[in-house]
């Protein structure tokens, strides 16, 4: 086996031409290509087509997190601007779902930028009917700890932020905001707010998609990854051992994992690498629990490693019955847990068995998930897409893969 921290990301490199990066979404979202990979071999597709090349009774598991407007920009006396973009909650809720809901005040992990020129005090930010204000409160590792309150009191954060906040493309499309960014960066099922990157394997699905999955015998279901800032930190270490991956909130309710132990035994195919690590997290997060019957709520969180280092392993039904029994015994509906699982060569997969994905950066931790699914032929893959005029990253092309 492969063992994954010994990975060199320079092993996971490709030239990909500026031009090749989507910009700007297409007029349609279900007129991007697709690449159909399955058994081994390549055809090009619509994305239209994807209910009918999936497998019969196949599971489609979608994450339906909802991009918040998390850029805030405010503007000093003096004239300049102080930015600041929202990453996580810290108090006086730490889930995402709460703290969306918080009144009067909060306070975030962010990031600043021009923080050299903001000397003192709080920025404040002006919207219609009321005031938001920002207070440095602590400088952490490459990231401050920020304390918002505004007026009115009453309103939600994720209120202020719909009023004041602007969306957070991805850094490399390198542009400003459009008008149509505004739906077009969100899913069509798009639900839970909290994340501040869209689920961009999502973004190609339309009403009539999503009626063809139905008449072609596909199953949906639903879980929430809020996707992190971190989904574009790159992989500065030589070795994997050296990258430590970020912790996103996962959200699962007791309906999706009763549909989900029903169908194993089917396919299950995620759509996105959010869901991918949102369905594999839950299976670690089982083991987990039936080692420690005592696990408190608070613990449900999954590490980077535990996949690698975990000898004996429960079948996938144990793991999703084991969390089952955790919800009846803290007698709860929902299980907010968190992940930083890490998925690379080497990885077994427990309940995935195939994946829709857009095509991603070269030297990151996605590439890794694309080749520990595919394994060598992921270059394959995406030397045929460069071949072929396929659109990259968040606004690019799909493709389905089914190893």
């Amino acid at each position: 086996m492969i063992d994954p921290k010994k990975l060199a990301i320079k092993d996971f490199v490709y030239e990909l031409p500026d031009e090749r990066i989507a910009k700007f979404p297409l007029p349609e979202r279900d007129q991007s290509k697709l690449l159909h990979y399955a058994h081994g071999q390549i055809t090009d597709k619509h994305f239209k087509a994807l209910p009918a090349l999936l497998p019969p009774d196949s599971l489609l598991v979608f994450n339906d997190t909802k991009v918040v407007q998390a850029r805030l920009l405010f503007s000093k006396e003096t004239g300049g601007i102080i930015e600041i973009f929202c990453l996580e909650p810290v108090a006086p809720h730490r889930e995402v779902q709460l703290a969306m809901q918080q009144t009067g005040s909060c306070t975030w992990k962010c990031l600043v930028g021009n923080n050299k020129r903001w000397k003192s005090g709080a920025v404040q930010l002006a919207f219609e009917g009321g005031i938001l204000k920002a207070e440095r409160q602590e400088q952490l590792e490459g990231h401050f700890l920020i304390r918002f309150t505004w007026e009115p009191a009453n309103l939600t954060f994720a209120e202020v932020l719909e009023q004041c906040g602007k969306l957070p493309l991805p850094p490399y499309l390198n542009r400003g905001l459009t008008p149509e960014d505004h739906t077009r960066y969100q899913t069509i099922y798009a639900n839970q707010q909290g994340a501040v990157a869209a689920p961009t394997a999502g973004l190609h699905f339309t009403d009539q998609v999503m009626q063809h999955l139905q008449e072609c015998g596909i199953y949906t279901a639903y879980l929430t990854l809020h996707v992190g800032a971190g989904t574009f930190k790159p992989v500065k270490a030589e070795h994997m051992e050296e990258h430590e991956m970020h912790a996103e909130q996962l959200y699962i309710s007791k309906s999706f994992l009763q549909q989900l132990l029903q169908q194993l035994g089917k396919p299950v195919i995620p759509v996105g690498t959010t869901s991918m690590r949102s369905l594999e997290s839950i299976y670690w997060l089982g083991t987990k629990v039936l080692r420690q019957p005592q696990l408190a709520e608070k613990d449900l969180h999954v590490s980077q490693w535990i996949a690698y280092e975990t000898a004996e392993t429960p079948s996938a039904a144990q793991a999703i019955q084991a969390l089952l029994d955790f919800m009846a015994q803290h007698h709860t509906e929902h299980l907010h847990a968190s992940t930083q699982i890490i998925i690379a060569p080497g990885y077994s997969f427990k309940i995935c068995d195939g994946l829709v994905t857009n095509f991603h950066q070269p030297e990151s931790t996605l590439l890794l998930l694309v080749s520990a699914l595919i394994g060598e032929n992921w270059r394959k893959v995406y030397q045929h897409a460069l071949a072929n005029d396929y659109r990259f990253l968040s606004y690019g092309d799909s493709s389905l893969l089914l190893p």
